[in-house]
């Protein structure tokens, strides 16, 4: 069955009918990893885009129970080269087309993708639509143009209630603005009891927790639409070690005085040099934000610049100059190179470990 995605600007693009019947509009990005489309799918980061592919076959090793970053995904929709009909791997249990049945999430497939991405990287991200052939075009335009990008997506993905993962060692409450499995599973690994909290909890009922370090996860959309997440995390500044990440990272950077842009078309792969400016080493790195910290922001502020995107020189990690806080745009907890950057729970584990040591030091 024949099937199209329609862009603000006029562009039709029709492909073949994959996964959900239902139609769907989102902002339209690409993603340049080769693998991992399970985790893809399944990051809340992607809440309210559709996602396009640029490798050509997308599900030739399938969909298995166990790498889903999240229960219910939040992806507006799928577009790729060429969906894998039959899947071969020991794990496998359904292809990507079951699975986008089975969530109800509307793809296409056998549209030109590299046309597509180019479109992208020349005007930036698009609104764009998945729909039947029996539409009205100039009228799906005109929607688009009209629609604004959504700004509650992390009201969307965070945990309502927060809850507990056991541990034997520190206490780290992890705040959820669309958090990874991955991230849980990294930071339980260390022995710590995770308590996953809501991303409306105050500074104070965070304190009240009493915790031995703070993580801040990745999330989706502007950072600037969770202004209360600002001020909690201001709160958090000097009473306790704070790891960002993503989200987590521009939120960190916006309480300490510097300013977020909106990217062009952002960065979302698994192939992304970052450099660690402390070091001089490059790791490779898997990144999923549309938004950054803009470099000239940082001064006049107590953050140091500690990591810079290889590529393009943006902001990929900063550290405070008085309290123990850092924090890196990219995601440690993903495996592109393949472990190039888990060493930053090694460096938060010593901090967290040390602050313990003190008696939990209050720095302000």
């Amino acid at each position: 069955m024949k099937r199209q995605l329609i862009l603000e600007n006029g562009e039709q693009l029709i492909g073949q009918a994959i996964g959900s019947e239902r139609e769907s509009t989102g902002e339209v990005v690409f993603n340049t990893g080769m693998t991992g489309y399970q985790e893809i799918l399944s990051d809340p980061s992607y809440c309210g885009q559709i996602v396009t592919m640029t490798y050509p076959l997308i599900g030739n090793y399938g969909v298995n129970r166990d790498d889903f970053e999240s229960v219910d995904p939040s992806i507006h929709g799928l577009i790729v080269r060429e969906a894998a009909e039959y899947p071969s791997h020991f794990r496998s249990q359904l292809s990507i087309d079951e699975w986008l049945k089975k969530e109800d999430i509307p793809g296409i497939q056998g549209i030109d993708t590299r046309k597509l991405t180019r479109m992208i990287r020349n005007t930036g991200t698009l609104r764009g639509k998945i729909c039947t052939m029996d539409v009205d075009i100039q009228a799906i335009v005109e929607e688009l143009q009209a629609t604004r990008f959504p700004s509650d997506q992390v009201s969307r993905v965070s945990t309502k209630n927060r809850y507990m993962n056991p541990g034997n060692k520190e206490r780290i409450v992890l705040v959820d603005y669309g958090v990874k499995k991955g991230i849980v599973k990294d930071l339980v690994s260390e022995g710590y009891e995770v308590l996953v909290v809501p991303y409306s909890m105050t500074a104070q009922d965070i304190i009240d927790l009493q915790p031995d370090g703070v993580v801040l996860s990745n999330g989706p959309g502007d950072p600037m639409d969770i202004p209360q997440a600002i001020e909690t995390v201001k709160g958090l500044l000097g009473k306790t070690p704070i790891f960002g990440i993503c989200l987590g990272h521009q939120l960190l950077s916006l309480a300490c005085g510097a300013k977020t842009v909106r990217m062009k078309f952002g960065h979302r792969g698994s192939n992304h040099p970052v450099k660690d400016l402390r070091t001089g080493q490059i790791a490779i790195t898997s990144q999923n934000h549309g938004y950054t910290v803009d470099l000239h922001s940082l001064e006049g502020t107590n953050l140091e610049l500690t990591h810079i995107n290889v590529n393009d020189q943006s902001v990929e990690g900063v550290s405070h100059k008085e309290y123990p806080a850092f924090s890196v745009q990219y995601h440690p907890e993903a495996s592109p190179g393949p472990e190039d950057a888990k060493g930053l729970f090694k460096e938060f584990k010593q901090i967290v470990k040390s602050n313990a040591q003190t008696g939990g030091k209050t720095y302000a």
